[in-house]
């Protein structure tokens, strides 16, 4: 194999496992930082030997042995192999007895899942909220700092610094490697929750890159709420999630075309939809609803994508429930993407001018000055309106801003659109 194909190779094994051998690693040495750390480690060796050796029988496999050997010498040069002695004793048995393929299952705790377990420790009360959430996508999503800051709006350099410093305050301060019980979980888990919502969105719709959608981070995001909604399942909220989730992974398949390019909700071939996983979305946001005595934001997320799963077209979407549904989540969860997703709605319910009205009082608002939704949905709404012209500017604005190859392929070609575009 041509090492430019294996290290793509490698890239894609990488990207798909970072999470489960940093989580792993991190049972062993209890630092996130250090397990990060030895698992680059693994990536390294790993494209400095496979293009010459050729690509191992189980690559995960052999990235995660690799990871783990860091991590054993580790402990050893730190004069802490008594200690740890039978806990590597077993892990190295293991590997003799299965070659490191069961190694996650045998290191599995009470729980089940090393990687709930890397996002509560993330998502400790001893951190910011925003450092909870930067560390985790970094560790579980496998994104670097730019998609970070693009999901959160906030310049590159102060998630660089989030990141570095939730490292090194979770090690000094000591936090176990665990998922937590009683009040502690309670404490933790909205911010475990909008993580795995961030980690799903960078899957369902990418910040930057040469792909529209990443699903494996949509599944992996998918999985973790389904594991919480076991573990706490009298939480509405948790439902909701997992139940907006499903529901808007539903779309995927139809999400793109043959060649990848992006394909828009309203032109989408509902008949690729997943009725499968549109039926267990929508049996989660009833129990959601069930155990809820006041609608969470995942919930009314979950019921504005219902909306859009029930309807057997494009027409016949329920836009003033949907619009309805927004205002509401406006009022629980207030934000700038909140307003201009309303703006939308409106402007579906109730013509494009209502929402370019809405839509003009966001222009001047600071967190929205680099989306570029922004001027991707005002471009939307002005051509509609016949102001050409002005859609062509907003078009070319909205394509500058974003980083993702495939979406700037699609403003660039609508702002083309708008020069021929008949009067």
């Amino acid at each position: 194999m041509p090492a430019a194909s294996v290290e793509k190779t490698i890239e894609a094994v990488w990207r798909i496992e970072q999470a489960r051998i940093i989580a792993a690693i991190a049972r062993m040495v209890r630092d996130v930082g250090l397990a990060e750390e030895f698992a680059q480690d693994a990536l390294v060796t790993a494209l400095a030997q496979w293009p010459e050796k050729g690509m191992p029988d189980r690559p995960a496999a052999w990235l995660m042995a690799t990871g783990k050997r860091r991590a054993i010498d580790h402990l050893r040069r730190a004069k802490m192999l008594d200690r740890k002695h039978g806990q590597i004793g077993h892990e190295m048995e293991i590997e003799q007895m299965h070659g490191g393929a069961d190694i996650d299952a045998a290191l599995d705790d009470d729980i089940g899942d090393d990687l709930l377990s890397l996002i509560f420790t993330a998502c400790h009360p001893v951190l910011s909220p925003e450092a909870r959430v930067a560390l985790t996508l970094r560790l579980v999503g496998g994104l670097d700092t730019e998609e970070i800051a693009r999901a959160f709006l906030v310049p590159e350099p102060t998630v660089a610094q989030r990141i570095v410093r939730a490292k090194r305050t979770l090690a000094q301060a000591g936090v176990p490697f665990e998922v937590p019980r009683g009040a502690d979980r309670a404490e933790r888990l909205a911010s475990v929750l909008f993580v795995i919502y961030l980690v799903f969105n960078e899957g369902y719709s990418a910040t930057s890159g040469e792909d529209w959608i990443r699903p494996q981070l949509c599944e992996e995001a998918m999985r973790l709420g389904r594991v919480l909604a076991g573990l706490v399942p009298e939480d509405a909220e948790i439902h909701g999630l997992v139940a907006l989730m499903e529901i808007q992974a539903s779309r995927l398949k139809a999400r793109t075309g043959p060649g990848g390019a992006p394909i828009l909700l309203a032109d989408q071939n509902r008949g690729r939809w997943d009725r499968v996983l549109i039926q267990h979305g929508l049996a989660s946001l009833d129990r959601s609803e069930a155990l809820a005595t006041r609608r969470g934001p995942y919930a009314l997320q979950a019921a504005i994508a219902a909306c859009h799963a029930r309807a057997p077209t494009a027409d016949e979407t329920d836009w003033p429930r949907i619009a309805a549904l927004y205002f509401a989540l406006a009022q629980v969860n207030p934000s700038p993407v909140v307003e201009l997703n309303r703006a939308v709605a409106i402007s579906m319910a109730f013509g494009p001018q209502a929402g370019l009205d809405l839509v003009d009082q966001l222009v001047d608002v600071p967190e929205l000055k680099a989306y570029h939704l922004l001027p991707g949905v005002r471009a939307d709404l002005l051509a509609k309106l016949g102001r050409l012209e002005e859609a062509a500017a907003e078009f070319q604005r909205a394509a500058s801003l974003t980083r993702n190859d495939r979406e700037r392929a699609v403003l660039l070609e609508r702002a083309a659109a708008m020069a021929v575009r008949p009067d």
